[in-house]
């Protein structure tokens, strides 16, 4: 489900994976006021350049996605990830980075390893 009614970016080299969902609006807050807000609330959503999406991830509007990250497969994304970094969890939050130091052997560096 990839929703692009608030503007959506997706850069350049994306991986998005199976079940992916990218979410650019809300109808959260019309639905419990009872319609008392008429307007759909949006928000664009940009993914950089070489992101990489594990499946079944949710990425939530207003959110932006740095370059070179990763998102874990099954994060909930609520809140803008920086370049080069690995995000998982509900919600998403850092646990690792990208490390691009030796250009022949791409890896990454995980907290706590």
């Amino acid at each position: 489900m990839i929703d692009g009614s608030g503007g959506l970016t997706i850069g350049r080299g994306c991986d998005i994976s199976s079940g992916v969902h990218i979410y650019t609006h809300s109808s959260a807050k019309r639905c419990v006021s009872g319609r008392r807000f008429a307007e759909v609330e949006r928000r664009p959503v940009a993914i950089g350049d070489h992101v990489f999406i594990g499946a079944n991830a949710v990425i939530n509007m207003g959110v932006t996605i740095g370059d070179e990250a990763v998102v874990g497969a099954g994060a909930v994304v609520t809140a803008d990830v920086p370049a080069r970094a690995i995000v998982g969890g509900v919600p998403a939050r850092q646990i690792g980075r990208v490390d691009l130091t030796d250009p022949t052997d791409p890896g990454f560096v995980v907290s706590g390893s």
